[in-house]
């Protein structure tokens, strides 16, 4: 076993403890721009802007190599500000925490396409080279590399695609991190309803009149539509069940939700973060992987349901690598458990514990 049982049984017991949110510090912002970005298309943007986030500041050993270097990336249609809600950054960043600030140097990108970073909403619409990602998980490379001058991760982390690229990571640069914990997602092609569900949100746009092949002067229907789409996939029925238990009070949640969320939005956008998944497959060379991992995904995930069996068998291909599936409870917010740390953090601390030291400071 690539983790010590003993750990595992306290871990266990962590992860239904009640959670005792500390505030972390301020995180700052800033801009990486890559000159003459290629993309795998062909495709060349002069001027990549890669928009980041940071907590903390990196710390080096004897020989210069950063030694406290954690990257958490985010999902699809999301950006690094995921992370900085209290539900997450105040369970994991402040004080005493397991990736506290004090101690840690953690980097929250916004991919391309999304936040802050170049996307096509910012003019270049469907003249914006057609990213995948592969050209996302090389820009992320180069914002660390070159951008932010970290060599070395202690962890990379991620939720949902974020989850998916950290597979990427471990993959191609195998002795880049001392630890991996993807969260929320498989590790085969996307195929199956994982497909059919992002091509039903692409295809309610693009078959919109009104998308007017992505020169359109206002967001198209065919947005809602692929909201609606996303807002189901990515749900828990028995949260929903429970908060919303009459049709009025449901009818109300789910228009609250539209509200709150469609102004955030760009068809654009969301139909090129939906596609970019379209060259995902690291089943190949998961026995390639040299750091710990530990993967974990929730009973209640429509995105990745566990009755699939995959998880299961494609773990069996990571020489360190651990699966856990979170049962359902009152507090799993299906494929949103992944942004939940205090559901799943005494997994991360077996993790911490398992692949090294930890006496870094700032």
């Amino acid at each position: 076993m690539p983790f010590p049982q003993a750990f595992l049984c306290a871990c266990l017991f962590l992860c239904v403890l009640p959670v005792s949110a500390a505030e972390p510090p301020a995180p700052s912002e800033g801009d990486f721009t890559v000159p003459e970005f290629h993309f795998q298309s062909g495709e060349v943007l002069k001027d990549l802007r890669l928009h980041y986030t940071t907590y903390g500041k990196p710390v080096r050993d004897a020989a210069g190599q950063v030694t406290n270097a954690v990257l958490i990336m985010h999902g699809t249609g999301g950006s690094g500000q995921q992370f900085v809600q209290p539900k997450f950054a105040g369970v994991l960043f402040g004080p005493g925490g397991l990736l506290d600030a004090a101690r840690y140097y953690i980097i929250l990108p916004d991919d391309i396409g999304h936040g802050k970073s170049s996307k096509p909403s910012d003019g270049l619409r469907m003249k914006f080279p057609h990213y995948d990602y592969t050209d996302m998980v090389a820009a992320e490379h180069l914002l660390l590399t070159e951008g932010l001058k970290v060599d070395h991760l202690r962890l990379v982390m991620g939720t949902s695609m974020g989850c998916m690229h950290s597979w990427m990571w471990m993959e191609t640069w195998p002795g880049f991190m001392d630890a991996g914990m993807p969260l929320a997602c498989l590790t085969v092609e996307i195929a199956g309803r994982n497909r059919m569900w992002r091509k039903m949100a692409m295809d309610s746009i693009t078959k919109d009149p009104g998308w007017d092949d992505g020169d359109y002067t206002r967001q198209p229907r065919g947005l809602t539509a692929a909201l609606y789409i996303l807002a189901l996939i990515g749900s828990a029925p028995l949260e929903m069940q429970h908060d919303f238990p009459t049709a009025p009070q449901a009818d109300a949640a789910l228009d609250a939700w539209m509200k709150d969320r469609l102004p955030h939005y760009d068809a654009d956008d969301l139909l090129y973060a939906l596609d970019s998944s379209r060259d995902y497959d690291p089943s190949a060379k998961l026995g390639s992987i040299e750091a710990p991992v530990m993967w974990v995904n929730s009973a209640d995930d429509m995105i990745n349901p566990p009755e699939l069996g995959i998880a299961e068998q494609e773990i069996k291909k990571v020489k360190r690598g651990r699966f856990v599936l979170l049962p359902i409870t009152a507090e799993t917010r299906g494929h949103g458990t992944h942004t939940l740390p205090a559901i799943w953090k005494g997994y991360l601390a077996e993790l911490l514990a398992a692949s090294g030291s930890e006496e870094t400071t700032p």
